[in-house]
């Protein structure tokens, strides 16, 4: 065995007991719930019984997770620096573990459009919360006033878009892929562009 095998097989090990603890279960519960003894449980968190693959799916699905995510060593990207789109003033981070979703942050300072051909209809689903100021989301021939910490969600099949009122507020959108598209090439007064 390397040493890059035993930092895994002890890393997996410590997540198996560490989910176990953060489900307030017993190695009883646990091992009842893979179809394991809790002495072989134990003797698989301790690192005196050789790891099985059987064993790893079954104790994955046990503790309601997936094998990859049991396994999973990729810690090295961590931090994400944004892609920043000085023309829309917003910055965009896609989000690693759901490759479908865009985390957007964008300055708003023009009011909601008057007219409603403006507006915005398209698959999807938004996620949004008002950093800073006061945003109004108009959706469909509705009219909500978002201020700093309240958060909106909405599907985009919804006609909308978002302007600020009373001065420039800040909102950190979250996207999925069809939302995402959605807005590509958008314009001020709109829902934040996560093109």
């Amino acid at each position: 065995m390397t040493q890059e095998d035993g930092e895994l097989d002890s890393l997996v090990r410590k997540r198996i007991r560490a989910l176990r603890v953060a489900q307030g279960w017993s190695l009883d519960e646990l091992a009842t719930r893979a179809r394991l003894s809790p002495s072989t449980l134990s003797r698989i968190e301790t690192g005196r019984r050789r790891l099985a693959l059987d064993q790893l799916v079954t104790l994955a699905r046990a503790l309601d997770t997936s094998l990859d995510q049991l396994v999973e060593t990729a810690a090295d990207d961590v931090i994400s620096s944004p892609t920043i789109d000085a023309a829309h003033q917003q910055m965009r981070w896609p989000v690693r573990a759901a490759p479908d979703l865009t985390v957007v942050r964008q300055r708003v300072t023009d009011p909601p459009p008057d007219n409603p051909a403006r507006m915005r209809a398209h698959p999807g689903h938004e996620w949004l919360v008002v950093l800073s100021g006061t945003a109004v989301l108009l959706l469909g021939n509705r009219r909500f006033r978002v201020e700093t910490n309240q958060a909106a969600e909405f599907p985009t099949m919804l006609p909308h878009a978002i302007g600020a009122e009373g001065g420039p507020c800040e909102v950190l959108g979250i996207f999925d892929r069809d939302a995402r598209r959605g807005h590509q090439g958008g314009a001020g007064g709109q829902a934040p562009d996560a093109s």
